[in-house]
């Protein structure tokens, strides 16, 4: 039976090599904006029907094939972020992050024919540190541009874990798969030894 990776998230590549995984990678392109307008302020139902959306949609174009989809939303104070456009826009996040507490939220979905069979949500709590202007602009200098396709502007494989004083939570959940619930529904369905 086929497994497909809707996403091109490195990290989530690298989560399901390490679990010893045989997948394909389809990326999948779904309006986010309108899936984001429909769940405004809901950071555990956007993340979940985002994970949701994906793998629905690429599991409808190969219906034989069961089909991981995950995301994750950073909010901090209520404010929900996205990937930095920019180095700029990386500072500014970071300096908006500073002292303060992040809120990040992973979903995974796994559908099959169109239809999603099983979902997770998980949410970690991560306190950044106060950061300064020196450490910004020498984290960046590090850092970029492989913290340009993360939310929350960091790596926690990387320096990203110098931004913070204290982390609440799953490690997977913050890496952005909540990796161990989507072990344990591949071998209930037996698509890895159980």
């Amino acid at each position: 039976m086929t497994l497909i990776l809707a996403s091109s998230s490195a990290i989530r590549r690298a989560l399901l090599d390490q679990a010893g995984l045989d997948y394909r990678i389809v990326p999948a392109a779904i309006d986010e904006p309108a899936v984001e307008a429909a769940h405004e302020g809901q950071d555990f139902e956007l993340a979940l029907a985002l994970a949701e959306a994906k793998a629905a949609k690429i599991s409808d174009l190969y219906p034989g094939a069961w089909v991981i989809g995950g995301d994750s939303i950073v909010s901090v104070e209520g404010r929900r972020f996205r990937k930095p456009a920019n180095r700029h826009e990386a500072a500014e996040h970071l300096r908006y992050f500073s002292g303060r507490a992040m809120r990040l939220v992973s979903a995974v979905a796994l559908a099959r024919k169109g239809e999603v069979e099983w979902n997770h949500i998980s949410d970690a709590v991560l306190h950044v540190r106060p950061l300064s202007e020196k450490f910004i602009e020498d984290y960046l200098a590090a850092e970029w541009p492989q913290v340009a396709y993360c939310v929350g502007v960091f790596r926690m494989e990387g320096r990203g874990v110098t931004l913070f004083d204290q982390v609440e939570g799953d490690h997977f959940t913050i890496l952005g798969m909540p990796l161990l619930p989507l072990l344990g529904a591949l071998r209930e369905r037996r698509l890895m030894p159980s």
